[in-house]
């Protein structure tokens, strides 16, 4: 199915939550009390119209002259005058007297109408704005004229088939003093200025618009020197793209707790903790070594001027000056008091637009707390928190918890199941001394380090400690000390023992080797004797032998005498 034409605002914002724009060709109503933007935002849609999308506009003023409105949003960047030079806007001044109009009798819109018509066919205007409606109805009790004239004036205008904005006041009990205009419109904006706790927020709502869906929420929006932003709460879909790159935390220690060495490119980091748990040191940390990678980091700090916070680092070894010179840190310092919480976030949306930084960090997010309720905080921070994810910057984020009311790992904004890793930082004490304890809670698409480290902040930084266990478990400070001596003095007395055993094989060694000193001795003279005797029996055998071979020789063998006669003959 087809679906509505609409023509975009260019208004930052209200694009996204009227889902495209007012409607293309129809009135849109925009109505609210003294104060809340409607001529400037009806000027805005008219100038970004022109500046944007080359639609021509015609704005029809009954209560401020030209001059007087081009004077007023001069200061925004919009120059009328350069505009209408180049006809590309019509700002024409109806001046409207009750006195007047009695003189003439009955009172209708047919001459409004011709000088109207003619002032969107002299630019060919595709847009067109008419401050305020009341001008032209206030003082005249016919109300059923005046609604027969409203009427036949949106029918006009949608026969011309312009896109309009009327602004309007607000009505006791309605959303107009006449309370008919936001039922003949085809989009109702209404416009709300309010005080609360001495602080002024403006609010925008989408109170109807036919044939379309839009957001439903009351939507914060500001009036800075670039015009009207309006913030959605819930405007972003969780459709952002992903990185596999890592990001280290400037520690190494810290990293090596990461299964990854560090947390993902994009991501949100929090870190919480106690006052002077070094939060503020850790985040430094990792800024600098943004930095030292080449990229830009922009800073925002709400409790120390950048003067202030760049000694505070260099006492600790993280000197950030070098960074600011060079243009790769940004830090932008200011009370949560300055502004509201819009303006905070408004703010950050344009630095990160004008420096397009890598990564950001927020110290401390707690502060924001004295600017707004719980719920306000936690909606700032959710939009914000979304907007650096899509932007694809990784973000860290400091906050102060408070133990004394509940747990000491809830934190009072409420953001912890947003981000993606979360750090806590905490007190160890014991034995009459305070350290200070690093641990993982959680870090999304990653195993992590189970552990308690303890840490100290040095001369050079951040040091995470070996974690040492004693009888009782992770021992920190003093107990650390004491355990290390006497693991000291149990490694020494293994040394000794060690030592001792081996003196003792050594000696024993040279026993055994002198005892076979000695048999080989005693085995050699044994083996000596008998080989003499050896040697003296063959000697006397072989005399024996040749006394025997002598006696032969000197007496040979006597023959045989011949056989004697058996006759006696």
């Amino acid at each position: 199915m087809p679906k509505l034409p609409k023509s975009p605002t260019g208004i930052e914002g209200l694009d996204e939550i009227t889902e495209g724009g007012l409607p293309l060709g129809r009135p849109t109503l925009i109505c609210g009390s003294a104060g809340c933007g409607k001529t400037l935002m009806g000027i805005e849609f008219l100038v970004r119209g022109i500046q944007e999308f080359n639609e021509p506009g015609v704005l029809m003023a009954f209560e401020e002259t030209v001059p007087e409105l081009a004077a007023n949003v001069a200061s925004l960047g919009f120059d009328l005058k350069n505009l209408q030079a180049q006809k590309l806007l019509r700002v024409d001044h109806v001046h409207v007297d009750r006195s007047e109009i009695e003189e003439t009798g009955e009172y209708d819109l047919d001459g409004l109408f011709i000088r109207l018509g003619y002032a969107i066919d002299s630019i060919g205007a595709k847009r067109v704005v008419l401050d305020t409606i009341e001008a032209l109805f206030s003082g005249f009790p016919n109300q059923a004229v005046l609604r027969s004239e409203i009427r036949r004036l949106f029918r006009w205008l949608k026969d011309r088939g312009v896109t309009t904005v009327i602004t309007a006041e607000r009505g006791d009990g309605s959303l107009t003093r006449q309370g008919l205009e936001e039922y003949v419109s085809d989009c109702v904006i209404l416009l709300d200025n309010r005080v609360i706790d001495q602080i002024t927020t403006r609010r925008l709502r989408i109170v109807k618009y036919r044939g379309s869906t839009h957001g439903t929420n009351e939507y914060p929006y500001l009036i800075t020197e670039d015009g009207i932003s309006v913030l959605p709460v819930t405007s972003l879909r969780l459709e952002h793209e992903v990185s596999d790159q890592i990001d280290s935390s400037g520690i190494p220690a810290l990293d090596e707790m990461f299964g990854r060495r560090g947390f993902y490119h994009g991501s949100s980091v929090l870190i919480t903790g106690t006052a002077g748990t070094a939060k503020t040191t850790l985040g430094a940390s990792f800024a600098r070594k943004i930095c030292q990678e080449g990229k830009r980091c922009l800073m925002f700090v709400f409790e120390e001027s950048p003067q202030q916070l760049i000694r505070n680092m260099r006492s600790v070894g993280i000197d950030l000056a070098p960074f600011i010179e060079n243009g790769l840190l940004h830090i932008e310092a200011s009370r949560p008091t300055l502004n509201g919480l819009e303006r905070h976030l408004v703010t950050i949306h344009r630095l990160v637009k004008e420096l397009d930084p890598y990564a950001v960090v927020i110290d401390p997010i707690t502060n924001l707390i004295s600017v707004g309720n719980m719920a306000e905080v936690r909606s700032m921070l959710t939009r914000l928190i979304d907007f650096l994810k899509v932007s694809n910057i990784t973000a860290v984020f400091t906050a102060l918890v408070n133990t004394g009311v509940g747990r000491a790992e809830m934190t009072e904004e409420g953001v912890s199941s947003l981000v993606d890793t979360w750090v806590s930082v905490r007190d160890l004490e014991g034995v009459g001394e305070r350290n200070r304890g690093l641990s993982i809670l959680k870090s999304r698409g990653m195993a992590h380090s189970n552990q308690v480290r303890e840490f100290i902040v040095t001369d050079h930084g951040i040091e995470l400690l070996d974690v040492v266990i004693g009888p009782t478990g992770i021992v920190t400070g003093a107990s650390r000390l004491t355990q290390q001596l006497a693991e000291h003095a149990q490694d020494l007395a293994a040394h000794q023992e060690a030592e001792r055993r081996d003196r003792e094989l050594e000696r024993r060694r040279r026993v055994l080797e002198a005892n076979i000193a000695n048999l080989r001795t005693e085995f050699e003279s044994v083996e000596e004797e008998l080989r003499q005797i050896t040697t003296h029996e063959q000697t006397r055998h072989q005399t024996l032998q040749s006394g025997k071979q002598r006696i032969a020789a000197a007496n040979p063998p006597i023959q045989n005498p011949p056989a004697a006669n058996p006759s006696g003959e």
